[in-house]
């Protein structure tokens, strides 16, 4: 059986998601499966939401209210590593490439242990499909020890994402039915 390439996964995918975004005026909760993991102390990556991703609003308030710390993408261009900044809710961001907003500069990076991640599409199994530039799969070989958490909406699920050896699959993903775990962790 042949399978669909990435470019055409991800462009089936995001109109899939925009579709679904559309029609289904939602909000996502954290289950405790998550937010148990928050701690004092500790950091969570998480994203502002960009078109019809999924947004992690209310993982960012659990992880505060835990006592976590914050952080966002910082991207300088598709060469540039993508680095993780520190957010406090009273931090002004500034634009990036890509249509991204994120801290300024000089804030400071951080390490963080747990990824709250966008994705185009995803897998039963857990393998993810981000926008093509491996931003993400880069900063998961950094952070190889963090919890890896793909939010999603149900449209964006797809048979099969074909991987690459680079590819790093999510420990964890959830859409509004359902958590998916893997069970290595």
């Amino acid at each position: 059986m042949t399978f669909p390439d990435k470019q055409t996964i991800r462009r089936e995918a995001r109109a899939a998601r925009d579709a679904f975004v559309a029609s289904n005026p939602i909000a996502l909760s954290p289950p405790r499966a998550i937010t148990d993991r928050f701690a004092p102390g500790m950091t969570v990556a998480a994203y502002l939401p960009i078109g019809s991703e999924a947004d992690p609003a209310a993982f960012v308030a659990a992880a505060r209210a835990a006592g976590a710390g914050v952080a966002l993408p910082y991207v300088e261009g598709r060469s540039a590593p993508m680095r993780f900044l520190e957010w406090r809710e009273d931090t002004a961001l500034v634009a990036g490439p890509f249509g991204l907003v994120q801290p300024a500069p000089d804030s400071a990076e951080v390490a963080p242990e747990i990824f709250l991640t966008p994705l185009v599409a995803y897998d039963r199994t857990l393998h993810r499909l981000g926008q093509g530039a491996g931003f993400y799969d880069r900063a998961f070989a950094r952070f190889p020890d963090a919890w890896r958490v793909g939010i999603a909406w149900s449209a964006q699920e797809v048979a099969a994402v074909p991987t690459d050896p680079w590819d790093m699959p999510l420990h964890a993903l959830l859409n509004e039915h359902e958590f998916l775990e893997r069970g290595d962790r």
